[in-house]
């Protein structure tokens, strides 16, 4: 028996892993966040599962189906929303089944991150203007921040920042980078990424707080801010350079040289 903890991407039923909606479809026993999991993913669970939305319940009741799935020798599809190392709570679960003897593993998925760079066409990394990419949230009504995690800190590397779970926290986020990063510096906010009703809205530190105002984002929004969302003015990658060689591209010798 093994609780697989599984990453079920942005929201798109069809951005999972292979090998998670395998997992899926075998485990007798499905646990999935229904707030942000669409129904059509764990809908691939084999007739007469026990699909268990855990929306509603507290650690010790999640665990406690584990358990339950665990004496019945019945392997679990624990399954989160985007990749289970980000902001999925999932360590604290792993520590609980460790303590319990439960055998656990985990298999990745496509962070909400990474699908908003798809969706608009960016590459966060761009030579010359950023080759750092800092995945953070703010203090809302969930755990505090560490020291030197505030925004403030972070944001003296002019990194492109992927700002999580802070939407209501937007005025702070605005506040804290607008000295380092300057009130034209671009800002994404994506919501709901890869879901049907998907939004981005495109703007500045100086202009966005109205725009999402406007725009009633409340939740399920990601904030991305940094030059590389808007500058085209930037020098190419010398990966692809005519005259960048290296073991798999080799220094062409002189024409008829042998």
């Amino acid at each position: 028996m093994t609780v697989h903890f599984i990453g079920a991407g942005p929201g798109a039923a069809d951005l999972i892993t292979v090998r998670g909606l395998r997992l899926i479809q075998r485990c007798p026993v499905v646990l999935f966040a229904g707030s942000l999991v669409p129904e059509e993913i764990v809908a691939a669970a084999p007739a007469g599962a026990r699909v268990i939305d855990t929306a509603p319940m507290h650690l010790d009741e999640i665990v406690a189906e584990m358990q339950a799935a665990h004496a019945r020798g019945e392997d679990v599809a624990r399954v989160h929303s985007g990749d289970p190392s980000l902001y999925g709570a999932t360590a604290e679960q792993m520590r609980r089944l460790d303590g319990l003897g439960i055998p656990y593993d985990v298999t990745p998925g496509v962070p909400a991150f990474a699908a908003a760079a798809a969706a608009l066409g960016a590459e966060l990394t761009l030579p010359g203007i950023s080759q750092t990419v800092i995945l953070t949230r703010t203090a809302v009504r969930a755990s505090a921040m560490p020291d030197g995690e505030d925004l403030a800190t972070l944001g003296r590397s002019g990194a492109t920042l992927a700002i999580h779970l802070s939407v209501n926290n937007l005025a702070k986020v605005v506040r804290e980078l607008t000295p380092l990063y300057g009130a034209d510096c671009p800002v994404v906010v994506a919501y709901r990424v890869s879901w049907p009703d998907q939004q981005f809205l495109r703007g500045t530190l100086a202009d966005i707080r109205d725009r999402v105002k406007a725009a009633g984002f409340t939740r399920t929004a990601l904030i991305l801010v940094g030059r590389a969302l808007a500058d085209r003015d930037f020098a190419e990658s010398r990966l692809y350079a005519a005259d960048h060689h290296h073991v798999l591209r080799p220094t062409r010798g002189k024409p008829g040289a042998r």
